[in-house]
């Protein structure tokens, strides 16, 4: 726990939220500012900062609890799709830093883009550097 955390605030009570579910290790609520009706943000109940800070087991809750919660968000809101996501870390655009999955019901002409509009200048890799990064990756993990 983390007392100057909002997302913490709101697990201990101290804020309140619009709790849509709730479980031992995960909880989740409707974003307080959100980019469409039903906007949901799903958290562990414990700090976590960023993904790579989080236990698996906590983590594997965390993505399980969305697997369950979209459809009955998409359906609550009459959305046809939503958009799922983890901002990880400031530079990606994490605002609070507690781990968080959103939910974001998307319909037809939102004015919302797909998650490869989020970069506009993207790097023009050749297959050697490409190459380089999948070895990078899988090295990293042993």
């Amino acid at each position: 726990m983390s007392e100057d955390c909002i997302f913490c605030q709101i697990v201990a009570g101290d804020i309140p939220g619009r709790t849509v579910y709730e479980d031992d290790t995960v909880l989740a609520f409707l974003d307080a500012n959100p980019l469409s009706p039903g906007h949901t943000l799903v958290i562990p109940k414990a700090h976590h900062e960023r993904l790579n800070d989080t236990p698996a087991d906590v983590a594997g809750a965390v993505m399980s609890t969305l697997h369950e919660l979209v459809p009955a968000v998409e359906a609550a809101v009459d959305a046809p799709a939503s958009t799922v996501a983890f901002n990880n870390g400031e530079e990606a655009g994490q605002e609070v830093p507690h781990v968080h999955g959103h939910i974001v019901p998307r319909f037809e002409d939102d004015g919302g883009r797909p998650i490869h509009a989020l970069v506009t200048d993207r790097p023009d890799l050749s297959d050697d550097e490409l190459d380089a990064i999948e070895s990078d990756i899988v090295a990293e993990q042993a």
